[in-house]
């Protein structure tokens, strides 16, 4: 059984596609536990309509390719077409950041994903959720990263969301 970590966002109809999103994580996996939900400014992206982003981490026995099938078809269920342009608006984005401490590719997955390393929005739940968990390739604890980060434009807060499964 390894943890698994997925950040989680949206910025279209955020509220619905994110409880759908826990709905389905807690009805699928165990020990689920979420970090707070940060509203947060799009970057990179064309259309500003602001992003809700959070991360859950939870327990898991599947393979990477299997956990990233799930998030996916998760994203289609909701709404996300494939192909569409990288920076576009999306109702849920899924992204697979750890699944223990595994590096490299596996599945056609590279792990840990990169973003942790360069977007407050995965790097502060994260460090909020597993302060003490080395990041598995450079061994520093998410709080260290999360301490030594520089978010230059990078603005995110807290929001009042509230979610019961």
């Amino acid at each position: 059984m390894a943890k698994v970590s997925v950040s989680i966002g949206s910025n279209i109809e955020r509220e619905r596609h994110i409880t759908a999103c826990l709905e389905a994580l807690a009805a699928t996996f165990d020990n689920l536990v979420l970090s707070r939900v940060y509203e947060s400014e799009p970057v990179g992206f064309i259309d500003g309509r602001n992003f809700y982003n959070l991360v859950a981490v939870f327990d898991s026995d599947w393979s990477v390719g299997e956990l990233q099938a799930w998030c996916k078809r998760i994203e289609r269920e909701h709404g996300r077409r494939p192909g569409t342009p990288k920076f576009s608006p999306r109702t849920l984005d899924i992204d697979l950041l750890t699944v223990g401490d595994l590096t490299g590719e596996h599945d056609g997955i590279t792990l840990p994903r990169d973003e942790i390393l360069h977007h407050a929005f995965v790097l502060l739940p994260l460090a909020e959720l597993l302060p003490d968990t080395p990041h598995p390739e450079t061994a520093r604890t998410y709080a260290e990263l999360w301490a030594e980060f520089e978010a230059g434009d990078q603005r995110l807060w807290p929001v009042e969301f509230v979610w019961r499964s």
